[in-house]
């Protein structure tokens, strides 16, 4: 089978610069390595014919060789890359990318280990049940957060009073070892730090070496009006202290709005069912209504209102988390029909029920489908 065109492994034209062609190379690598590809049984293959072509055009004289006489100028012992496994030259290769694709697999930030033994603490969450009404003004609310806080008794370095933290020997401090097999550069936690980088010969009898302790830490939070289930909160350097004196981690707070007896809500928007008389929906007349502000508004019913018509207040809604105005408040009429009534009320009813034939526009349409539906059944 045919060799392809070194160019075209890379992804990249003839006459590519330097800083092109390891680009590529970087990108190439990263799709391309094995351990990001389980379940395709070419991707050893097409990561060895990358590093085969990469290993070429890196370099000068063999790329200038290459342009001149493709794969010729590389046959019959004429020199240049090697052919097959290429694990000789494989660690020098791929060391410029081996902290990015190793960093993503192991949950680095940036890649690599942490010098000098910090490391970054936990992020943590907590979750904040609040009232519709909380979320409608906002409100300042204290809080308490079990998180672990640096140790005062060794200032966070996790060593005993008088002692300091050693660089661990076996890594350098790196907090991780890298080993050669075969093609692979494999890198794995430091056994004797367990990652840290230091190592610790008087730990401190607070921490026990770890230079931060359990508290519970008490917060005052800002709650912006406008929240919603689900809106999250960050507080900056409110989270875990870092482990030998790194940086603490962050707080999410998240919300969750807890349902309300007389609001429904949908986004910026409220909606209330307000129950009205037989009389005042036919008749029509004036209701009062509740707003979340705590205050009333006067809602005008129009004559012969049916259940489930819906009147809008403009701007009596939730407030925008960002701005933007309010929502609006819909009102939804819900026509109730008496119970328990006198006989002077069911006389009343009865000869009204008589004298309203044709003032039910509903009932005589639906009955008039319903007959038009049984005569067309027995056709």
């Amino acid at each position: 089978m045919a060799k392809r065109d070194y160019y075209d492994v890379l992804g990249v034209a003839k006459g590519a610069d330097a800083a092109a062609i390891k680009k590529a190379y970087r990108q190439k690598a990263k799709e391309l390595h094995p351990d990001r590809n389980a379940d395709n049984p070419q991707a050893e293959a097409q990561f060895k014919e990358a590093n085969e072509a990469y290993e070429v055009l890196k370099d000068d004289n063999k790329k200038a060789a290459y342009d001149r006489y493709g794969h010729a100028a590389f046959e019959n012992g004429m020199g240049g890359g090697q052919r097959g496994g290429q694990q000789g030259d494989f660690a020098s290769a791929f060391s410029d990318v081996f902290d990015d694709l190793f960093g993503d697999f192991m949950g680095g930030r940036g890649g690599g280990g942490r010098r000098g033994g910090a490391q970054r603490g936990n992020d943590l969450r907590y979750n904040l049940r609040i009232n519709l009404e909380d979320a409608f003004a906002g409100l300042q609310k204290t809080i308490n957060v079990p998180t672990a806080v640096g140790c005062g008794s060794c200032n966070g370095t996790g060593a005993e009073d008088g002692s300091e933290p050693q660089t661990c020997p076996t890594c350098s401090g790196m907090g991780k070892v890298r080993a050669q097999q075969g093609f692979f550069t494999v890198e794995r936690t430091c056994p004797t730090c367990s990652g840290v980088g230091q190592t610790i010969k008087n730990p401190c009898s607070t921490c026990n070496g770890a230079g931060r302790v359990e508290k519970e830490k008490s917060l005052s939070v800002n709650i912006p009006a406008g929240v919603e289930t689900g809106t999250r909160i960050r507080l900056a350097g409110e989270g875990e202290a870092g482990m030998r004196g790194g940086p603490t981690g962050d707080l999410y707070i998240f919300i969750e709005v807890n349902d309300h007896a007389l609001f429904e809500r949908e986004n910026s928007n409220l909606f209330c069912r307000v129950p009205v008389s037989i009389a005042t929906a036919a008749l029509g007349g004036e209701i009062e209504v509740p707003t979340i502000d705590g205050g009333r508004s006067r809602v005008k019913v129009p004559e012969g209102s049916q259940s489930g018509r819906q009147m809008r207040l403009r701007g009596k809604g939730m407030p925008a988390l960002r701005g933007g105005g309010a929502g609006d408040m819909f009102i939804e009429l819900a026509v109730e029909t008496p119970v328990k009534l006198t006989s002077r009320q069911r006389e009343i009813l009865k000869e009204f029920d008589k004298l309203s034939e044709d003032n039910n526009p509903q009932g005589s349409s639906f009955f008039k489908s319903v007959k038009n539906f049984w005569d067309s059944m027995k056709s």
